[in-house]
């Protein structure tokens, strides 16, 4: 039930709101209190323009329709919600600085150079990015910091991932945030100690790296597990994601902590009172 003190209302636009996040996203903001749809965004040519947002993801008519014009959708926008692509949110970044907006952004493969530019928004607006939005993840990735610190170098540490047949990226967005975690917690720069392939003779592994793996098939929405592997014993931290809504129900709860703070580039630590040490 939406609460009627419209100062307390958090106004959400979402972008690529026909894709399966955007619709998730659509559903979560109509069960939420304390939050509205004010808009809805697709790109240019895209099927669902013109076509009622509430109507394509099944919570009946609410007259918000998809459009292209951008700027037209946030006129009375509090933040805008984003699980796109890299480029795309590189430019809602700078709309969304230019409007001083909340930009919440779920999107996964951004460049070093790309979040640079993201980051950069974070001086007039309030930027919230995570390779993964759940409550779960995030504190899963807080255990890995956890472990990786306590164990030695002599223990090897693999992220396997797996998702969906349709995902484009690879590794995952969640991976890198576990590898991530798993870098900081040795205090190494995950770039450098990353092995993200394997083919061929590749000799014994290097003391120290992080391994990726990933696979793809199927609708599997995103299962992630960090293996630390000692002489004679394995330690396996894992999540498994069996609803999408979780991720729209934290990308909605970032935007909701974010429309009172002040302009800057968070994380879902920030939103979620997690502590990185």
């Amino acid at each position: 039930m939406k609460i009627d003190a419209a100062e307390n209302v958090c106004k959400i636009v979402v972008a690529g709101a026909s894709g399966r996040m955007g619709q998730a996203l659509i559903r979560v903001i109509d069960e939420l209190p304390n939050t509205t749809l004010v808009g809805a965004i697709e790109r240019e040519g895209s099927k669902a323009i013109g076509k009622d947002a509430g109507e394509l993801a099944g919570t009946g008519t609410n007259d918000i329709i998809i459009t292209d014009d951008i700027e037209h959708a946030l006129i009375n926008a509090d933040a805008i919600v984003d699980f796109t692509t890299p480029e795309t949110s590189v430019a809602f970044s700078k709309i969304a600085a230019k409007h001083k907006l909340v930009h919440v952004i779920g999107t996964t493969g951004c460049s070093q150079e790309q979040d640079a530019e993201i980051a950069k928004a974070g001086a007039t607006a309030r930027v919230v990015k995570s390779g993964n939005m759940s409550l779960g993840v995030n504190l899963l990735s807080v255990l890995v910091k956890q472990a990786a610190k306590a164990l030695g170098d002599d223990w090897d540490i693999e992220v396997l991932e797996m998702h969906h047949k349709h995902k484009v990226d690879a590794p995952s967005g969640t991976a890198f945030l576990l590898g991530q975690a798993a870098a900081d917690g040795r205090d190494i720069d995950l770039h450098e100690n990353s092995v993200r392939s394997r083919d061929g003779h590749t000799g014994a592994r290097e003391t120290g790296s992080i391994g990726f793996a990933t696979l793809r098939g199927g609708s599997v929405i995103g299962d992630h597990t960090v293996m630390l592997s000692g002489e004679g014993e394995q330690i396996e931290l894992s999540h498994s994601a069996r609803d999408r809504s979780i991720f729209a129900r934290g990308a909605v709860k970032a935007a909701i902590w974010a429309k009172p703070q002040i302009p800057g580039f968070y994380s879902m630590f920030d939103v979620l009172g997690l502590k990185k040490d």
